[in-house]
């Protein structure tokens, strides 16, 4: 991926025939330690392991808040 002539990121297929992951630099991380994490990541699936895991996550926490009752006002 560029921006101009400036490259800021990486298009990655983590598996064949699947949608690739767009991989970006992170604070105090280079380009190709950032595609070489992404990799180690993901043993099994497209996304990362930290990805599936956060939305998952966050995904239980609005399933449990939409079946919550709001609490009583004083």
């Amino acid at each position: 991926l560029r921006d101009g002539s400036e490259v800021v990121g990486r298009v990655l297929r983590t598996r064949s025939q699947v949608k690739p992951v767009f991989v970006s630099v992170g604070h105090r991380m280079s380009l190709d330690n950032a595609v070489a994490q992404v990799l180690a990541l993901t043993p099994r699936y497209r996304l990362p392991e930290t990805t599936r895991t956060a939305d998952r996550l966050c995904r239980d926490a609005l399933a449990a808040a939409r079946t919550t009752p709001p609490p009583e006002r004083r």
